[in-house]
């Protein structure tokens, strides 16, 4: 090469990482899969509730003069699919189900991360209800909250109980539309998660399903998720993103700190005995993992054949290359938390024992 060319190539060199620099955006935009709580409003069930209430991205961006931004989306996974096609926000905290309905429709995002996995379903009826077990619902007029990662699940808890979706009055009602139609005996069952503890214990409703100890796959998975051309564009902010994802996540694993984490997830208006329910008996560690390992990745190629089999999605949809692990090996790398937690094969069940055990 020739000094005029090495000249050229030094100079297009630099254009290139001064461009890069000027793509580097000032603003990092989250949105949340739930209309959240508190003030500020936050979240909980996932690290992500650390990360959000300990203020943890803020200060990690501060010295870049980077500015965060929280959304909640009261209408949950598809309210967030429609921002990020949108490109309103840049990642987003979600579940399974909605995340695989997004990739069917095109939306061009990559999972950096597991933020809240194996979370459980219910079944409630109004305290007084003669229901008392799935195979009672049907004919009846039940809330599920469609497109959402419960849905799904309920789906698969139904035809496990030799019912289908069609034989039960399906209602499309959020939370807390469900909430208020269940307590004025708008319906009579409702499916959802762990906001239903604080209804039963105001003696409002009544358990009559649970997924918690019964097989994983009855269980939700939530995640981090990023837009393409927002990572491709900032690679340093989307491993800074990850790297306080992934320390919250190790503070929420650690069973010393139970009662300060659902005491900081209590902040988003569910009360801490609701999160002492829902991880009732269940190690923090298998909950709070970050790990992609194969039973998140066989929960998403099973979400993505059920949606298909039930007519959610149109097309089929592959999880080859949608996980983009490299931010997550490298944030564990650098904390020294390679192995710190179990990994779990297709089933469910420990392929690789962490480091340290759990003391649980």
């Amino acid at each position: 090469m020739n000094k005029l060319s090495k000249t050229a190539a030094r100079a297009a060199l630099f254009l290139a990482l001064a461009a890069g620099a000027a793509q580097a955006a000032d603003v990092v935009r989250i949105g949340v899969a739930t209309a959240g709580g508190g003030d500020p409003i936050t979240w909980g069930g996932s690290p992500g509730g650390v990360v959000r209430a300990n203020h943890a991205l803020e200060e990690a961006f501060k010295a870049d003069g980077v500015k965060v931004e929280w959304l909640f989306f009261k209408g949950a996974g598809p309210a967030v699919n429609e921002a990020l096609s949108n490109k309103q926000i840049d990642f987003a905290y979600q579940g399974d189900l909605p995340q695989v309905v997004g990739r069917a429709n095109g939306l061009k995002t990559k999972l950096l991360l597991v933020s809240g996995a194996r979370n459980n379903l219910y079944v409630v009826a109004p305290p007084s209800s003669p229901l008392a077990r799935i195979e009672d619902l049907k004919d009846r007029k039940v809330s599920i909250f469609r497109g959402t990662n419960g849905h799904l699940v309920a789906i698969n808890v139904l035809a496990a109980h030799g019912l289908a979706e069609r034989d039960i009055k399906g209602v499309n009602l959020d939370s807390g539309s469900a909430q208020a139609a269940l307590v004025s005996h708008g319906v009579d069952a409702a499916f959802g998660g762990y906001e239903w503890f604080k209804v039963r214990d105001q003696g409002l409703a009544k358990v009559i399903y649970s997924t918690q100890g019964q097989d994983p796959a009855f269980t939700r998975q939530a995640s981090l998720l990023v837009r393409e051309d927002f990572e491709r564009e900032n690679p340093a902010q989307v491993q800074k993103v990850v790297d306080v994802f992934v320390q919250a996540a190790k503070w929420a694993s650690d069973e010393g700190n139970r009662e300060a984490l659902f005491k900081i997830w209590e902040k988003s208006g569910v009360p801490y005995a609701s999160w002492a329910a829902e991880f009732d008996k269940q190690d923090l560690a298998t909950r709070n993992s970050p790990l992609v390992d194969d039973f998140i990745i066989a929960r998403y190629q099973a979400v993505a054949a059920d949606a298909l089999k039930e007519k959610l999605i149109r097309r089929e949809v592959s999880v080859d290359g949608w996980f983009d692990t490299r931010y997550l090996d490298q944030a564990l790398k650098t904390q020294g938390l390679t192995q710190y937690w179990p990994r779990y094969d297709a089933s469910g069940k420990v392929q690789s024992a962490p480091r340290q055990a759990s003391t649980r």
